[in-house]
């Protein structure tokens, strides 16, 4: 004998659809209503029994809520639905393969299809590929551009070596070679080169004027470009323009126009085929205060209401005998209400975990972020009384919205550190700190980590020069080195 631990389909589905979103829950639901007839939604301003089937069922005796006859059946071990014939039911509106008069008449009228009606902007594949096709090549080096743009990242960059392409595809590698060669005169300019250097020399290379002797002013600047992004890019990123002057014998206007002009280049071309639209926000849920206190409203606005079918069950009243027929009934009316109250335990859970945290950030709501009090998904679990990974999936991708704007649930954990007379700060706050400090430095002499360090510790927090350092590269910040500007 042996202990193990078994998810059932049920635990399954209430764990996934806690971690979704108010749009994903909104997408779920629908598919189950396509998937599960014996799901509807309830319309807006129509009561759970229609008043036409109160009206008719005074008559009658009292019928058990759908639910509640379907609980009574599984628990009790009744079969509920021996006395029903399905077959009708089944036979006219269930069968994949039925089609009312109606819709084979409509059918016959062709229709043009919605998807053609539907624009797409083009990725940097299709983009290229399209260059290529356009392209007056042999089907060899059409074929080894294809593995090429195959091997490009969405910066645009190519990960592969050309042996590897070669192998790889079958290719031979001259005919890899003069792919690439036609590529890289592509648009977007840059685009297939293995590095930063190579993909900032083809633009340059490009955009160098035709035909111009050297000794041309404007020339000069893109030769001198050329020469610091071939073999000065570390300088350059370090802004040490005098160094770089020295090293290629060129006066330092020249070398700050040409860091002008590599300034306008794209680092990474393939960007702006890869953009992605801007992620849709609707809050999960408000906490508005009424009166001194703070509530938790679920934003329900747009979610299908669901109920079970009483439709449905009276469709089947002069069914069939089929038991196939009886126990796919009963298994879409189980999995309709499983689906309910996982749907019903996601908001309860989800409220109570935002009571916990109005309970910790009563001043953050109340005054601002700078008040944002450290707290730990631990905390909020054992009060709540579930595990922490059901908190962290509580408020996954959800936002709230609070009297100081829209902030995502994860926002409010944070870990702490010392603050002031042996107080605890939350992290997000200190990271704010070093950041404000760094925005107020002066150019030319900017902080370094040690002198943000003992900053922050006349404040009262207590923090080493290597975490300064740490947070400031997590929030992509450069070093000293890098923000000082020279005059």
């Amino acid at each position: 004998m042996a202990q193990r631990q078994i998810l059932t389909p049920s635990l399954v589905q209430m764990v996934s659809v806690l971690a979704l979103n108010k749009l994903e829950l909104r997408e779920m639901i629908n598919q189950e209503m396509v998937e599960n007839p014996v799901l509807e939604e309830l319309p807006e301003g129509v009561p759970s029994v229609d008043q036409v089937e109160q009206k008719t069922d005074a008559e009658k005796p009292a019928e058990p809520p759908a639910d509640q006859e379907v609980q009574a059946a599984v628990g009790n071990g009744q079969d509920a639905f021996a006395e029903v014939d399905f077959g009708s039911f089944f036979n006219d509106y269930l069968d994949p393969g039925f089609k009312s008069p109606a819709a084979e008449e409509a059918e016959q009228i062709e229709r043009p299809s919605f998807e053609n009606f539907l624009s797409e902007s083009p990725s940097l594949a299709d983009h290229l590929e399209w260059q290529l096709r356009l392209s007056n090549t042999s089907p060899e080096v059409y074929e080894a551009g294809v593995s090429i743009i195959g091997n490009l990242n969405e910066d645009g960059y190519l990960i592969a070596t050309l042996e590897e392409i070669a192998q790889s595809g079958g290719n031979k590698p001259e005919n890899v070679e003069e792919a690439l060669k036609l590529i890289r005169e592509f648009d977007p300019v840059g685009v297939a080169a293995r590095d930063l250097s190579e993909c900032l020399l083809i633009q340059l290379r490009t955009l160098a004027p035709a035909n111009a002797p050297d000794e041309e002013p404007h020339l000069a600047v893109f030769r001198t470009a050329e020469r610091i992004v071939a073999d000065h890019l570390k300088q350059l990123q370090n802004k040490q323009y005098r160094e770089i002057a020295r090293a290629l014998d060129r006066p330092v206007p020249l070398v700050e126009r040409a860091v002008e002009l590599i300034k306008k280049l794209d680092p990474r071309p393939g960007q702006r085929y890869n953009n992605t639209q801007p992620r849709l926000i609707e809050p999960d849920v408000a906490i508005t205060k009424i009166g001194n206190e703070y509530q938790v409203v679920m934003n329900e606005e747009g979610l299908p209401q669901l109920r079970l079918s009483r439709h449905y069950r009276r469709l089947l009243e002069n069914g069939a005998e089929s038991r196939e027929v009886r126990n796919y009934v009963k298994e879409r009316f189980i999995s309709a209400i499983q689906l309910i109250k996982n749907i019903e335990q996601r908001k309860q859970t989800i409220i109570r975990v935002c009571d916990a945290v109005i309970r910790r950030q009563r001043e953050f709501l109340d005054k601002g972020i700078d008040y944002l009090r450290p707290m730990m998904i631990k905390e909020v679990a054992e009060e709540v009384g579930v595990h922490p990974s059901t908190v962290s999936r509580a408020v996954a991708n959800k936002y709230a919205h609070t009297p100081q704007g829209v902030y995502e649930l994860r926002y409010f954990f944070s870990e702490a550190v010392q603050g002031p007379s042996g107080g605890s700060t939350s992290l997000i706050n200190l990271k704010r700190l070093v950041k404000k400090m760094i925005e107020e430095e002066d150019p030319a002499r900017p902080l370094t980590d040690e002198h943000i360090a003992e900053r922050l510790r006349e404040q009262g927090i207590v923090v080493t020069r290597r975490t300064v350092a740490k947070y400031r590269e997590d929030m992509r910040i450069p070093s000293t080195h890098q923000r000082r500007v020279k005059t």
